[in-house]
């Protein structure tokens, strides 16, 4: 009997080939592919994997064409950025022809499920698929992998069919709305624009632009706050009105309290309780590491798979919040105290070990937490969210944390000033969190009636800020409030609008592209804007799952969206051809031509596949730089010339745009003076160009006199 296991990634078939067969033996096919070979219950037994998706979908015609009619085609031949999983590929089809039993061990998860079902049914023929059973686990433990493997599950159709229908309208809306959008700029400016949207991203981008717009058009109002310093003890006390937005009101208490002594009004003793964390979910980590380390969603996402994959924790793509009894709580923890760092918490656990459980569940997977077995070697990033995910999971088993707070209201002539402490009782979960500061103020020593002599009375006056920028974990908290996107999805969508140059920065700025097309989209098409549409048609796939509705449904649904989207496209084509491209233009100003004071702008050629600085004022003024592959453009400019600096290369290099800049002594870009213009006077310019050098008028645009070195005495002459 042959059996053939079917992995997701050579890690996970690794992890899975050792936990079934100690003995199990690495083989390599074509020198550049691992495979695994093993007996189990008299089964001979090959390993395989991909590297994720080994299949894409393209259109049935020409590509780079609108179209519903799509099929699966090997990754490798779809895209020259896939060549790296055929070899994975061939190998599948290798040892996975003619077995005689097939097992799906992908992640548990749509895109898993999807990964494992194409290369079953593409790569070992649709036949193997009725010889298939599928493992799940949510770790990667001898045990879990064991517990999968004897109690296998048939594959999940729904699973199958919700991933289908995502990728069947992610192309829909991402590549055809593109490519229609793309078209309308070639046709009215005749000029290539590779344009970017999508069915979560495009929406996304959206929130973004409504955020930025709110900003610019927030208008401060001014409001004064009043405090006072007490002598005792440095003590500040505010007004308890808090904010005054009316400005003699302020200078009404400032008059009146000025000078005056206070007097302790009332004290009140409160005590309150802080209940421990919920687990973590991949949001909430992904939210807590930004919060404490300031690592991007993404970059937490990538630990928390290698973690994973390592078998030291959970698979990270989960919505639960809620840690199941069979787990087998003590079994981890007893792995965990070998670590003398968690040690001293672990000991101090309660007997009865009842998690603090959020409210959100999943059906796939628990909640990420450690497994118990702990690392060897680690990197920077995954130490650190090996570490949060540990400490998370021990303080969730710990009691609330107590505190006291003193709330003291004071006199100033008949004006209330307040001030407010708190103090720890009793640590609870809080002193097994280290990544929680603890709050812990020393209360003073006052009573009622107490007269406190005022050190200074001062009135600020400030003005409102506008809405906070998003950064993105507070954009992936959003996106899950609003339902966009999944948990396995959303910092891969913050990353491609990154990618695209729709936005920049920490806190999240967009530039002029990313808003000229939300604004031009909402003009003509605004469907595509709609974070209903999207959600609803989440909230379609998700049916899938449930047998609430049909991947057929779903598509049909989808495909008459975006047929919507692409008519009102095609009838104001012209409008947004024209204003896509100059938003186009102004996103991708660079700086200034030195030659003759237009605008240089970074463009794209589609025949070289490359991109280059170039002068708007072209065909008159032909000024151009090439530029590297992967260039950022730095805010700095060139001392010398005045021209940007450019950052490119690994290691990241910087330099002047212009490479030939500082090559001479005189300033290179400098232009000679060699005589009067014979047409309006004004001084000739020796200049340089694409095609070399040449004279030009300093008098452009207004005289466009030009000529070559050669022809110059003979128009002076003239």
């Amino acid at each position: 009997m042959h059996e053939v296991i079917i992995c997701e990634k050579p890690s996970s078939a690794e992890k899975i080939a050792k936990a079934l067969s100690p003995s199990a033996k690495k083989k390599m096919y074509n020198k550049k592919v691992k495979y695994w070979e093993l007996k189990r219950d008299q089964k001979d037994i090959t390993v395989v994997s991909g590297v994720g998706h080994l299949y894409s979908l393209v259109p049935d015609k020409q590509k780079y064409k609108v179209s519903f009619d799509l099929h699966w085609v090997p990754a490798h031949e779809a895209s020259k950025s896939s060549a790296f999983t055929k070899n994975y590929l061939n190998a599948i089809k290798k040892f996975g022809k003619n077995a005689d039993s097939y097992i799906h061990a992908c992640d548990y998860d749509v895109e898993g499920t999807l990964i494992g079902y194409n290369a079953l049914k593409y790569a070992c023929g649709e036949d193997s698929l009725n010889k298939a059973s599928r493992m799940k686990f949510s770790a990667l433990t001898k045990k879990d992998i064991i517990d999968a493997y004897e109690n296998r599950i048939d594959i999940d159709m729904h699973q199958v069919d919700n991933g289908i229908a995502r990728h069947i309208l992610d192309y829909y809306f991402g590549m055809n709305i593109s490519i229609a959008l793309s078209d309308s700029v070639k046709k009215t400016k005749h000029r290539f624009l590779k344009l970017s949207v999508g069915r979560v991203q495009t929406p996304t981008l959206s929130i973004l632009v409504d955020r930025e717009k709110e900003i610019r058009e927030f208008v401060p109002e001014p409001y004064w706050n009043l405090k006072a310093i007490l002598d005792f003890e440095d003590i500040e006390i505010k007004h308890v009105e808090g904010n005054i937005f009316d400005k003699e009101r302020a200078e009404e208490i400032f008059n009146k309290c000025n000078g005056k002594d206070a007097t302790v009004d009332k004290i009140t003793f409160t005590k309150s309780k802080t209940k421990p964390p919920v687990p973590f979910n991949l949001s909430g980590l992904q939210a807590e590491a930004y919060n404490v380390f300031g690592f991007s969603p993404k970059r937490t996402q990538i630990a928390a798979q290698n973690l994973y994959s390592a078998g030291y924790t959970s698979y990270p793509r989960t919505s639960s919040q809620k840690l199941p009894e069979s787990l087998g709580f003590e079994n981890i923890f007893k792995q965990l105290a070998k670590n003398h760092e968690y040690n001293p918490h672990i000991d101090k656990l309660p007997s009865k070990l009842v998690p603090h459980n959020g409210k959100k569940d999943d059906p796939a997977h628990p909640p990420i937490h450690p497994t118990g077995i702990l690392p060897d070697k680690l990197s920077k990033d995954e130490e650190k969210i090996y570490k949060l995910i540990v400490y998370r999971f021990i303080a969730v088993f710990f009691e609330s944390a107590e505190f006291e707070s003193m709330r003291t209201t004071l006199d100033i002539e008949g004006e209330k000033f307040k001030f407010n402490r708190r103090r720890v009782t009793h640590k609870g979960w809080m002193e097994h969190y280290p990544f929680k500061k603890i709050d812990n103020e020393k209360f003073p020593d006052v009573k009622e009636g107490d007269i406190m002599s005022v050190k200074e009375l001062i009135s600020e006056e400030k003005e409102t800020k506008p809405p906070a920028r998003y950064n993105q974990a507070s954009l992936i908290k959003e996106l899950e409030k609003k339902n966009l996107g999944t948990k396995a999805t959303r910092a891969d969508i913050v990353d491609k609008l990154y990618d695209r140059k729709y936005i920049n920065g920490t806190k999240i700025e967009v530039n002029e592209l990313g808003e000229n097309l939300i604004d031009t989209l909402n003009t003509y098409c605004k469907n595509l804007t709609s974070e209903k549409l999207t959600r609803d048609l989440e909230e379609q796939l998700e049916g899938i799952n449930q047998d609430k509705t049909s991947k057929e449904s779903v598509v049909k649904e989808g495909e008459k969206d975006v047929k919507e989207i692409l008519t009102d496209i095609d009838k104001n084509q012209k409008g947004i051809g024209s204003k896509l491209y100059e938003a186009y233009q102004a996103s991708n100003v660079v700086g200034t031509c030195l030659n003759c004071g237009g605008k240089l702008i970074k463009r794209y050629s589609p025949k070289t596949k490359s991109s280059f600085v170039g002068c708007s004022n072209y065909p008159d003024c032909t000024t151009i730089y090439s530029i590297p592959k992967g260039t950022n453009f730095l805010k700095k400019t060139c001392e010398n010339c005045g021209l940007p600096i450019i950052s490119f290369g690994k290691p990241r290099q910087r330099a002047c745009l212009d490479p030939n800049c500082g090559k001479e002594k005189t300033k290179p870009h400098e232009p000679a003076e060699v005589g009067e213009c014979p047409e309006c006077g004004k001084q000739l310019l020796k200049r340089s160009g694409r095609y070399g050098e040449f004279i030009g008028c300093s008098g452009f645009p207004k005289c466009r006199f030009t000529c070559s070195l050669e022809e110059l005495p003979h128009k002076l002459k003239k």
